[in-house]
């Protein structure tokens, strides 16, 4: 099992490894994935395109092991690489490999052949079956709710930077999404914004959510312009910024205010729109988080702390309609030392075709 380091050390520290010390690693790591087995010295030694005795490697390796690159996992002299060190790896030193003509092949006829005869999940099925019978580990299939229309959607947090979104569905199915957060956005902002969703999404899917309360909030944004105006006109208060995010409304003259009664009402109408804008913009920003995915994505080990199967490694593609939108994901799950150079462009390649095929192209 591969060890979690539980100190991450500054990144100019590995940016300032030596070519020697990024080969010896290299090749440690390379062996293991070829293995499973702890590596020595004396098999890098050998290993080596130049000649470096097994004390010098020794010695490398001990600078490895202190960055937190490298392991012992008993007495042995036999080292491993932990998941920072696979992170490392992976991240500047993985060498990604190219799918061979006839898995290209192979893989195209079997999704285009699926598609004749499945809808959305069962494509994506037939293509993480396929996927794991090419690679030899567990393949990994999500199929998004995207056009599913909303019963009720709630925020959790689960750390500083990250929450959970939860979907239900009008057919009682239920999704569960992670997104970032920004790190001083309150408990209460989630709890605001799910309370504000369920009272408008009920039969709506999540893009038509979004674009309700998108055009609910520029109509918003129109009448405290307006207003403003009027204000500024009428040289009650004054205008600063440039953008509905950092404008201000600076007030002058408030005991003016008491002897308008007009511009009172029009003043605090102005300040409930500035409520109204700050939480439908938080709202659209948790909703597009939500709808929102990344290319191909590999966790390793405890990295993924919603699958944390001991010693695994997932790799995962998103897959997009014409419109851009998430349809769903796919990928595999597997030992850290998973063959990432030949595995990653494999479930690249197959996500790609899968979503050609359900685009219709």
């Amino acid at each position: 099992m591969i060890r979690p380091s539980p100190i991450f050390p500054p990144l100019s520290n590995l940016a300032m490894l030596t070519d020697r010390s990024r080969e010896i690693f290299r090749l440690l790591v390379d062996s293991y994935l070829a293995t499973g087995e702890p590596v020595g010295s004396r098999q890098l030694s050998r290993l080596l395109p130049m000649t470096l005795s097994p004390a010098s490697v020794r010695n490398v390796m001990q600078d490895l092991e202190e960055l937190g690159l490298i392991y012992s996992p008993h007495t042995s002299a036999g080292r491993l690489p932990t998941e920072l060190g696979l992170r490392f790896f992976v991240d500047s030193l993985l060498q990604i490999g190219d799918v061979e003509e006839s898995e290209r092949a192979r893989i195209a006829a079997e999704v285009e052949a699926a598609s004749k005869d499945h809808d959305l999940e069962g494509v994506l099925a037939e293509a993480t079956s396929l996927l794991s019978g090419l690679t030899r580990v567990a393949g990994v299939v999500v199929a998004s709710k995207e056009n599913v229309r909303l019963k009720q959607i709630d925020f959790v947090r689960l750390e500083p930077e990250r929450a959970l979104a939860i979907l239900v569905a009008d057919d009682g199915t239920v999704e569960n999404r992670v997104i970032p957060v920004s790190r001083d956005l309150p408990a209460s902002a989630l709890t605001e914004a799910g309370n504000y969703l369920n009272a408008r999404i009920t039969g709506r899917t999540l893009a038509e959510a979004r674009e309700g309360i998108e055009a609910s909030r520029r109509a918003a944004q129109t009448e405290l312009d307006e207003l403003t105006a009027r204000l500024v006109e009428a040289g009650y208060a004054s205008w600063a910024g440039a953008t509905s995010e950092s404008r201000q409304l600076i007030v002058r003259g408030q005991a003016h205010l008491l002897e308008d009664l007009t511009a009172a009402a029009d003043l605090e109408r102005v300040r409930l729109l500035f409520a109204d804008l700050e939480t439908k913009t938080e709202v659209i920003d948790l909703l597009e988080r939500a709808e929102q995915g990344e290319g191909v994505r590999i966790f390793i080990g405890s990295e993924n702390k919603l699958f944390s199967l001991s010693g695994s490694s997932m790799i995962a593609a998103p897959l997009r309609d014409k419109n851009r939108r998430i349809i769903g994901a796919l990928g595999v799950i597997g030992p850290t030392r998973l063959n990432y150079a030949r595995i990653v462009p494999m479930v690249d390649y197959t996500a790609k075709v899968v979503a050609r095929v359900v685009r219709g192209a």
